[in-house]
């Protein structure tokens, strides 16, 4: 198949990408490659997909990676009407993958602009290209911040999501309402994923996995929120992967002649593990103990996730299986590797 993966440059983005590759299809990957964190990890990620930096700084330039054929590469963000069409047009893509997005629970207190531009319009670009050149299916991600305030935990996806804490939240159920409404109206299948708190190797830096590594490492205090009073879903990057993959290639579609189908799962570890437990696990693999800095509650914060994955299993025999010490066991020593 001949897919598109937005988001390339990204965290989630690169390993789908590489997973494809090695099972044999063409990708194209695509990113704004946007300054919100260090644009110097972007370019690693893509070169580890063998497209060189001064390749991939070009805007609106299609380039070849000069390691894996079957990978290309364009920097276009998803605002951009004109050229996205384009893209689309000349492709002929069979599935996209729609990993880009503005993200960030906090950051979207700072720069509510930015979640509009890429969430909002870019997704809206997305579904219109989807539509009109005739895309046979649509994965995108979600997000577990749409639960917001729910209180029945696990979360499923039967849940109402209407109370959402932070506006990365509203735009990533706003992306759920527009998909149904595009898949109900023009018959292309849809498939939306709420991703649950993801860490591993290659991660961004802004998430708790690599903020709290950074800090021990370099001596200074972490910062812990709700004064650890705190649970979440943490996903290794390789089972998020392996749950993407499988539905990308082989949609629900494959199960159902239902034309315009959409669907919605959550996509995490199944399981809650406690911060502090998490942070354990880091200070074990540093062999150090982390200094702490204890604060209340952040805007936008809620104080336990927790994924039910039944009709991922059920849909797509999908079992994340990595424990939280083998994971940041891996994190800890790509770290060390990549930063020397």
């Amino acid at each position: 198949m001949k897919i598109l993966v937005t988001g390339a440059a990204g965290f989630i983005g690169f390993f789908v990408s590489k997973s494809l590759l090695e099972k044999g299809h063409d990708v194209i990957g695509l990113d704004n490659i946007n300054d919100y964190y260090d644009v110097n990890l972007k370019y690693a990620r893509l070169n580890e997909l063998g497209i060189k930096r001064e390749h991939a700084e070009q805007f609106n330039a299609l380039t070849k990676s000069t390691t894996n054929a079957a990978f290309s590469f364009i920097r276009l963000a998803l605002e951009d009407r004109e050229n996205l069409p384009n893209l689309f047009k000349e492709q002929n893509f069979d599935v996209v993958c729609n990993l880009a997005a503005q993200a960030g629970v906090r950051y979207s207190l700072e720069n509510p602009e930015a979640y509009v531009d890429s969430n909002l319009v870019g997704f809206l670009n997305i579904l219109e290209c989807c539509r009109n050149y005739k895309i046979k299916h649509l994965v995108y991600a979600s997000s577990s911040s749409v639960y917001g305030l729910n209180e029945k935990i696990p979360f499923e996806t039967t849940d109402a999501v209407d109370h959402p804490v932070s506006l990365y939240a509203a735009t990533k159920k706003s992306n759920e309402l527009m998909a149904h409404s595009y898949s109900h109206l023009y018959g292309f299948k849809t498939t939306g994923l709420r991703f649950f708190t993801v860490y591993g190797p290659w991660g961004r830096p802004d998430m708790a996995m690599f903020l709290f590594t950074d800090a021990i490492v370099n001596d200074k205090p972490i910062k812990v929120f709700n004064n650890g009073k705190l649970e979440r879903d943490f996903t290794y990057i390789d089972d998020i992967t392996e749950g993407v993959v499988r539905i990308i290639q082989k949609p629900v579609l494959a199960q159902s002649e239902k034309k315009g189908e959409f669907k919605i799962y959550n996509i995490g570890n199944s399981k809650s593990v406690k911060l502090m437990d998490f942070i354990t696990a880091i200070e074990e693999s540093l062999g150090t103990v982390a200094k702490k800095e204890m604060l209340p509650m952040q805007p936008g914060d809620v104080e336990k996730t927790w994924a039910n994955v039944d009709d991922l299993i059920a849909d797509y025999e999908y079992r994340p299986n990595t424990p939280i010490k083998l994971g940041v066991q891996k994190f800890i020593e790509w770290y060390k590797e990549y930063y020397k």
